[in-house]
């Protein structure tokens, strides 16, 4: 069975390159491109594995990776966050917020689902 991933990004391009990696790979793709859809989504679809740009347009991804932990959201979920902010404390608030793993952009494409699959596995 595959599993499903809801990604949420706001840019076109990334979301782009994202859904084409995933779907290649065998994953069932969600989109949303902010925050609010991207919470409704997820408690609709209940996917295995969330991919959260942190900055979004209606509200950030630290807001969103707390407000799935704490909503509700089944505790298998695998949150990761994909982000270019790649400041020193950057993976420690994402981690702290409730996601699972951190990776940085630009992800290299060839490279970018295997990284997903180790934080997924070491969960």
């Amino acid at each position: 069975m595959k599993s499903t991933i809801l990604i949420i990004e706001d840019n076109e391009q990334n979301m782009y390159m994202l859904s084409y990696l995933l779907t290649q790979s065998n994953y069932t793709v969600i989109e949303a491109f902010n925050g609010v859809d991207g919470l409704r989504l997820a408690h609709e679809n209940n996917p295995e594995i969330i991919l959260i740009d942190i900055q979004l347009p209606d509200m950030d991804g630290y807001e969103i990776c707390n407000k799935l932990r704490h909503n509700g959201l089944p505790k298998n979920t695998t949150i990761i966050a994909v982000t270019s902010y790649a400041m020193g404390g950057d993976k420690e608030k994402a981690l702290d917020a409730g996601a699972d793993g951190y990776l940085e952009k630009p992800i290299n494409p060839e490279t970018f689902v295997n990284q997903m699959k180790h934080i997924v596995n070491s969960k």
